[in-house]
């Protein structure tokens, strides 16, 4: 319904962001302050756990005639059953929701002044979820998604540089 067509790099830059959410940047937080087994786990629990759990959930809805979870579980396991992965999902939306607007709002606040509080930047996120919401596509997320894209590719590239190439010792979690 809402198909509107745009520039593969500027598609490829948008669904980049839409993967690499605060997710990573809490992984790479973690294998800082944890070591060398966080940095596996997040590498590995992305490949074995994320990734094959995405894929079997996508094949197991396409195959359900592009059914929800709550859906494809009450088939199998009766109404009581998706009445509660229905009330599951919505708990899980909630404290998704709030991790995705306080923390951002939190880390925005801690760089701004004063004035710019938490509540500040909290009231422009829900903004911008507003108005990226109605708007269609290409007129909010296609323009400003592709400027995040490439500070996010330039950052990881240079994390990669020093990584690689500077003189840095990852913890080993030992204090």
């Amino acid at each position: 319904v809402d198909y509107i067509p745009m520039a593969t790099w500027r598609v490829f830059l948008i669904q980049f962001l839409n993967i690499a959410g605060l997710g990573p940047i809490f992984g790479a937080i973690m294998g800082v302050m944890f070591g060398p087994a966080a940095f596996l786990w997040i590498v590995l629990g992305t490949i074995f756990a994320g990734a094959v759990h995405d894929f079997l959930s996508g094949v197991i809805s396409i195959r359900s005639d592009g059914a929800s979870l709550p859906e494809i579980v009450g088939e199998q396991l009766g109404v009581g059953v998706k009445q509660l992965m229905r009330g599951f999902s919505l708990l899980l939306m909630m404290l998704v929701g709030a991790v995705f607007v306080l923390t951002p709002a939190g880390l925005i606040a801690d760089m701004t002044p004063d004035w710019m509080n938490v509540n500040f930047w909290i009231g422009a996120i829900f903004l911008y979820y507003i108005l990226a919401t109605l708007l269609p596509i290409d007129k909010l997320i296609g323009n400003l998604y592709p400027v995040f894209g490439f500070a996010l590719l330039f950052m990881a590239a240079g994390i990669m540089g020093v990584l690689l190439f500077g003189d840095v010792t990852i913890p080993d979690g030992v204090s």
